[in-house]
């Protein structure tokens, strides 16, 4: 049991495997009680005032205690998260970190105004946004009840939270951001013969970025324009995905 559980964790690409590491450490790390939650959350004044800056980190790698619904956004975070590093940032790493600093960035802004604490389940949507955006023509069944494209697939998943009576804002604050760089990176910085705006990539990583995820692996990364879906949870496989886009022309 214990092989193939490590086998599929070091099988996750780099990124994603140390962002779930930290965020699975940290929660064992409260359940165990060798750190608090009170210390983890996010607080302008205790960050400015009690120079707390940890919590600019903290309050995005902690997912509550060890229950179903931590273990429902994990499979998410991996999912989405893994799907994007390995398909529209194959061989991309900075650009990815960097869509991660940009989403955070943004998000901590916006918990200056709207007090909200925690925002690890607002970056797990946020990737599920991009990943469904860059995957329009994807069908998904939803535990074989329904089937919808995936576009369509953040907005369940934020109806299913409202039904259990979750507190959305965290959520739409994902939307919302992954929106922002969907469009300066797929709609802003597209060439105009593509169907874009035809404006610079203001989003591209900085070159001391780019600088730490300099490897061989780099060096077949699939050009910008090719968007592949990579790992899609409840989707169809590869070949069912060509033959339903071949259908749909």
């Amino acid at each position: 049991m214990a092989q193939p559980i490590q086998e599929a964790y070091m099988q996750l690409p780099v990124v994603t495997r140390a962002y779930v590491t930290v965020c699975c450490l940290t929660t064992l790390a409260s359940q165990l009680e060798i750190v608090n939650p009170l210390q983890l959350y996010f607080s302008p004044d205790r960050i400015f005032r009690e120079k707390q800056v940890w919590r600019l980190l903290t309050n995005f790698v902690y997912f509550g205690n060890i229950n179903i619904n931590f273990i429902f956004h994990m499979f998410f975070l991996v999912r989405y998260c893994r799907s994007l590093e390995e398909g529209s940032f194959r061989g991309r790493s900075a650009d990815f970190v960097w869509m991660m600093l940009f989403g955070a960035t943004l998000m901590t802004v916006v918990a200056c105004f709207l007090h909200v604490y925690f925002l690890g389940s607002a970056l797990t949507f946020m990737f599920v946004y991009v990943w469904s955006k860059r995957n329009p023509a994807v069908r998904m069944s939803f535990f074989h009840l329904f089937t919808l494209y995936a576009p369509f697939f953040p907005w369940l998943l934020l109806g299913l939270s409202l039904l259990l009576g979750h507190d959305p804002i965290a959520d739409i604050i994902g939307i919302v951001v992954g929106h922002v760089y969907y469009f300066l990176e797929d709609v802003f910085a597209l060439p105009r013969n593509r169907g874009g705006l035809g404006g610079p990539r203001v989003l591209k990583a900085p070159a001391f970025v780019e600088a730490l995820f300099r490897t061989h692996h780099d060096i077949d990364a699939a050009p910008l324009e090719e968007r592949p879906g990579g790992f899609q949870w409840g989707a169809a496989g590869p070949q069912q995905q060509q033959q339903q886009q071949q259908k749909q022309q």
